[in-house]
């Protein structure tokens, strides 16, 4: 036991903490929206969700339990607690989402360690086989700096870097608050082709030709990872830059598995390109906080913006489960992104972004939401949770 009064440790785009009585309002947040959102009903499914900790893969984790009927098996890197050291938000949220899924009377069984590793690989899949049998879906969410690859030992780190010539834009000092200009150097052919190892898709065709050869897919399995482009502000830091090019790498992939599963089981593969949220990884990219604190402005007066669950529920709603299947556009993809990229709200993005300054900022753009936004990652700043009460830190998962 060790109960503690937990505040926030915060600088620039790293917490180092987090409450977990904050994480557990945040998943219980998603489930009432999501119930709220999509009639409950039990569908059997199974799913296995790669990166089911926080973000997207938290929400479809969350959404296939309570709306779905689903057993969800998740496979994340999450630290417990530790003496007064708290646990990371992502393991209070998988503590909070078992507790919800036996309330839903629906199996929850997460591996936590390193998905691009094989020993994480075989594990999950003796859990399948033990507990589950066979899945129906796989959500594959990852985000990492860092792949060590199972079968070389070889260390890849990924960067965020343009390619061809040097980035200059603005940016949010997060530690001053202020509107800054920001250079990026560019990539170098070994960073390019190392991003790539980590952020592309080798790792999703290991996982499904190790599920195949295991028998762990039923018959028709469906396969999505999810994945962002963009506005054209954006894309030499992004889309055009070592990120994107491990998309494109992703979609190759993903374009081969569907092929593979399409003639060995009857199933299928999509990308799904969803909106800006604010994530812990996203907070680190250059430019997209300030990005995103003017993008929430603008699609919030508009009624149009989405946090994570919303995008996930629209995704199962209207594309993985409605009766004609996914709508796709021409290099077979899902987009969650149409609204963020309709031309109104991008020609009001560039609008505002030609403008922006360190004076005009809160007026122009929301960036207390984003900081708010930022901190609810963690727990923190979230409603109806008391911040001065001492709150039991020594939570672990079964």
């Amino acid at each position: 036991m060790a109960k503690q009064v937990v505040h926030p440790k915060i600088r620039g785009f790293i917490c180092t903490n987090a409450h977990p009585v904050g994480c557990a309002k945040n998943v219980e947040t998603q489930a009432n929206y999501v119930r709220q959102a999509v009639p409950s009903r039990q569908t059997g499914l199974n799913a296995l969700i790669i990166g089911a900790s926080t973000g997207y893969g938290l929400a479809s984790r969350v959404a296939l339990a309570t709306s779905y009927g689903a057993n969800t098996i998740g496979v994340f890197f999450e630290k417990p607690p530790v003496g007064k050291k708290t646990g990371t938000a992502g393991y209070y949220n998988s503590f909070a989402f078992h507790k919800h899924a036996d309330r839903q009377g629906v199996k929850a069984l997460s591996i936590n360690g390193d998905a691009f590793s094989d020993k994480i690989k075989f594990e999950t899949i003796d859990s399948i086989k033990k507990e589950l049998g066979q899945v129906d879906l796989i959500v594959y969410s990852l985000a990492s700096p860092r792949r060590i690859h199972p079968r070389t030992g070889e260390d890849y780190r990924s960067v965020l870097k343009p390619i061809g010539k040097p980035y200059s834009d603005k940016t949010i000092d997060l530690v001053k608050e202020e509107v800054v200009n920001i250079s990026v150097e560019t990539a170098t052919k070994k960073e390019i082709s190392d991003t790539i190892a980590v952020m592309g898709g080798e790792d999703l065709t290991f996982w499904v030709d190790y599920l195949l050869e295991h028998d762990c897919l039923k018959p028709g399995a469906q396969v999505v990872a999810y994945s962002y482009i963009g506005p054209e502000i954006t894309h030499q830091i992004y889309t055009s830059g070592t990120i994107g090019q491990a998309k494109d790498d992703l979609q190759q992939h993903v374009d081969n598995i569907d092929k593979k599963l399409s003639q060995e089981i009857g199933g299928n593969a999509f990308v799904s390109v969803n909106k800006a949220v604010i994530t812990q990884a996203s907070a680190a990219i250059p430019v997209i906080p300030l990005y995103i604190s003017i993008l929430y402005k603008i699609m919030d007066s508009k009624g149009i913006n989405e946090n994570p669950i919303a995008q996930i529920t629209r995704l199962f709603t209207e594309h993985l489960f409605s009766e004609n299947g996914p709508e796709l556009d021409d290099q077979r993809r899902i987009r969650l992104d149409d609204r963020e990229l309709s031309i109104e709200v991008t020609d009001q993005v560039k609008q505002v972004w030609s403008q922006i300054t360190t004076e005009n900022l809160h007026h122009l753009a929301d960036y207390n939401r984003y900081k708010t936004g930022f901190r609810n990652l963690f727990g923190f700043d979230v409603e109806n949770v008391t911040y001065d009460q001492e709150v039991e830190t020594d939570l672990f998962l079964p």
